[in-house]
């Protein structure tokens, strides 16, 4: 293939409810969908990165400018191009996992659907649904979480992720097992909220059973994370830490974690997740997929890479109604806890034309060209 151009379209989405996090309140979703056009036909895109750089370095602007002056030029001098040529393609520019990882989503689409092969199948998929788990933020008060996760059982969700931080962390943790009992998959993430110095009080997790803490110190202090593996029962699982599929062996070998969140947008993309999905089963680590607020878009791509033997635990694949009061894409609904594993060529899915341009508030296009 040779590449003609991409279309980059930013876009703001507002969520149906504000979900708050250790690092930040989030009402809605600034993004960009990428529409990268082959001489053998398109695909479609979405870096996940944030309109604030909070959760990572990166951000919604940087990521458009990084795509605009750099990547895409770079890109478009490749004599070859398919899915497996990006990376080596992009290798001289540092960081900036996210923009690749929406060039490369877009670039692997396009190539599978002028092969009508699905990216399921493509990836390495043993299964056409996946369990699906739901993600909860801080709220004002513990009876109000205990109302909302009331909620997401009622819907079907068979695994509850309390997101945490200090001062609300054992108090909410306790109120919702006592209220659901031993029987409900409770997991708690951190966002990086904690220091070792915390591993005591961390502790007091541990009589209530959890599947794992996510990320409970920063993403640089992977020997942290192994200390504080050992002075806790719990499972500790790395999500920011985790970059490459040699951070994460590296990780495993320190003992710094025993299960890995893995998240496309932050590796770089769908090959190199595959490749840490790898690693992992080689180590006998369980993997499952994490949420980044996507469209119907990286929705669909997460299920297919979420359908891989190794995603032995629910990931944060939830359905359309929990973020977006109207998807860009024919929305998905969970059923019977599970979500069903796209079957078409590519991701898919491709976006209702009326309802993207409800929510585009910029379009540009740049050629495949050096510029």
């Amino acid at each position: 293939m040779k590449l003609t151009g991409v279309e980059l379209r930013h876009i703001e989405m507002p969520l149906v409810a504000p979900f708050r996090t250790s690092f930040g309140t989030v009402t809605g979703r600034e993004a960009l969908i990428l529409r990268v056009v082959t001489d053998e036909g398109e695909g479609w895109g979405e870096c996940v990165a944030m309109a604030s750089p909070l959760y990572s370095s990166e951000y919604t602007d940087a990521a458009a400018d990084v795509l605009r002056r750099f990547l895409i030029p770079a890109l478009a001098r490749a004599d070859r191009l398919d899915a497996g040529s990006v990376a080596p393609a992009l290798a001289a520019f540092q960081g900036h996992r996210m923009a690749k990882a929406a060039l490369e989503m877009g670039v692997l689409d396009a190539e599978l659907r002028a092969a009508v092969r699905p990216l399921a199948r493509e990836l390495g998929a043993v299964r056409d649904r996946v369990a699906c788990g739901v993600s909860v933020g801080i709220m004002d008060s513990v009876p109000a979480l205990v109302d909302s996760v009331a909620g997401y059982l009622d819907a079907g969700y068979v695994r509850i992720k309390l997101k945490i931080e200090p001062g609300w962390d054992v108090e909410p943790v306790r109120a919702v097992r006592e209220r659901f009992g031993d029987d409900l998959l409770l997991q708690v993430d951190a966002n990086a909220a904690y220091t070792l110095a915390d591993a005591r009080h961390l502790a007091r997790l541990d009589g209530y059973d959890l599947l794992l803490i996510e990320q409970p110190l920063p993403e640089d202090d992977i020997l942290g994370h192994a200390r504080l593996a050992q002075q806790i029962r719990t499972p500790v699982c790395l999500d920011e830490s985790i970059t490459s599929a040699r951070a994460a062996a590296d990780a495993i070998r320190l003992g710094a974690c025993a299960i890995v969140n893995i998240k496309p947008g932050r590796v770089g993309g769908y090959l190199e997740a595959r490749r840490i999905h790898d690693v992992c089963a080689a180590h006998g680590v369980p993997v499952w997929c994490g949420g980044m607020l996507e469209t119907g878009i990286g929705r669909a791509a997460n299920l297919a890479l979420a359908a891989l033997p190794g995603f032995s635990l629910p990931g944060d694949t939830s359905g359309s109604e929990r973020y977006y009061k109207s998807d860009i894409t024919e929305p998905f609904v969970v059923r019977e806890g599970h979500l069903a594993v796209p079957s078409g060529p590519g991701i898919g899915v491709v976006p209702l034309e009326a309802e993207l341009d409800a929510v585009t508030r910029r379009i540009e296009w740049i050629p495949g060209r050096a510029v």
